[in-house]
């Protein structure tokens, strides 16, 4: 009986921390550059004194989403967005190298390049800082570009170059930030490969309507497991019933 009970009930608890995945995931779906979790659910052996005679529901996140998602164009000239794969490179808030597709950049009044989030850009030589220009250009390699303020329109002086990465995406996983980083959390190597388009935003990859769906079908499993909990009990009241009698 207590196995029983025991599945229902770690059952129960893995629906819902599944339907936080999922709602997570329905949470961002305006997110620029945000990719979607994956999730999973398997049976785990309870290990302990004797035989692993118990086992156990664990919801687990696999993985990451990396289909890219929609561009939609803005015609704002730090909007950016990735073809392909690839990835642009950040500081995350601890001061770590992490690695995002928003591209929805902005500069601060000291002239950083940050994300929408506000998460400092890196290029090959840091930190990316533009200084006061009447015009900025993003080239399709990443290559930063101005108009001085005060010069003349084609007086272009290059500042630098975004840094950006094709890591293997086998060895990526999403960091506590919701940034990604590399699993043996050494930095990514530049890739001359990567290629950008300027003036346009990568959508968020959640689909909706299956996240909504998967909620759902969570929801109803809650309620199974909770029925199979009460199920249990009234099976414990049957069974010492049925002892009192043969006592």
């Amino acid at each position: 009986m207590d196995n029983f009970i025991f599945i229902a009930m770690s059952g129960a608890k893995e629906n819902m921390l599944n339907q936080q995945l999922h709602m997570n995931n329905l949470a961002n779906a305006s997110t620029t550059g945000f990719q979607a979790d994956f999730a999973a659910a398997r049976s785990q052996p309870v290990f302990g004194a004797g035989l692993p005679s118990r086992v156990y529901s664990m919801t687990e996140n696999p993985g990451t989403d990396f289909k890219s998602g929609s561009m939609i164009s803005t015609g704002n000239s730090l909007d950016v967005a990735i073809q392909g794969d690839g990835f642009f490179a950040v500081l995350d808030k601890n001061g770590t190298e992490a690695y995002t597709r928003a591209g929805n950049f902005k500069l601060t009044e000291t002239g950083m390049l940050t994300t929408g989030a506000g998460l400092p850009v890196l290029g090959d030589g840091g930190p990316v800082t533009i200084p006061p220009a009447s015009k900025i250009d993003i080239t399709s390699d990443g290559t930063i570009s101005i108009v001085p303020i005060g010069a003349e329109n084609n007086a272009t002086a290059v500042i630098g170059r975004l840094k950006l990465v094709k890591p293997d995406l086998t060895n990526m996983q999403k960091s506590e930030s919701g940034l990604l980083v590399q699993k043996n959390a050494q930095p990514a190597e530049a890739d001359a490969s990567v290629s950008l388009v300027s003036g346009v935003v990568e959508s968020s990859n959640v689909n909706a309507i299956s996240e909504m769906v998967n909620m759902i079908s969570l929801s109803r499993q809650y309620e199974m497991q909770v029925k199979l909990m009460k199920k249990a009990e009234e099976m414990d009241q049957s069974s010492t019933q049925l002892m009192r009698l043969q006592g």
